[in-house]
């Protein structure tokens, strides 16, 4: 795996856990609240948004739950357990730290002024 895809795994890893240590939310949910919140920088197409909720279940970082909604259609919610909020509290420290030194090192540069 490149560098580029696990930190790409990693971001979006740490995104999904944090939506979902707020409430339970369904797949289009996440996506829509995703951008939201970045103000729409940060998106996630479906073909890696579903993938990455199915790694994380087999996993064991979230589960799923099954609700009607209306008279014949269900909506899959996703429940970060446990061992989810163990792994995002990581995450986010890992990333903190990592984006710290990234900072440092971009302001130290006479030509990237931060």
């Amino acid at each position: 795996m490149s560098i580029s895809e696990t930190l790409q795994r990693g971001t979006m890893d740490l995104l999904l856990l944090t939506l979902l240590r707020d409430k339970d939310m369904y797949g289009y949910q996440l996506s829509q609240e995703l951008s939201n919140r970045s103000g729409g920088l940060c998106a996630i197409p479906e073909s890696s948004l579903y993938p990455t909720l199915y790694r994380m279940l087999d996993h064991g970082l979230i589960s799923d739950h099954r609700v009607i909604v209306g008279r014949r259609r269900a909506r899959i919610y996703y429940h970060l357990e446990p061992a989810g909020e163990i792994y995002l509290h990581q995450l986010r420290e890992e990333y903190l730290s990592m984006n710290q030194g990234i900072m440092k090192v971009l302001a130290s540069s006479p030509d990237n002024p931060v």
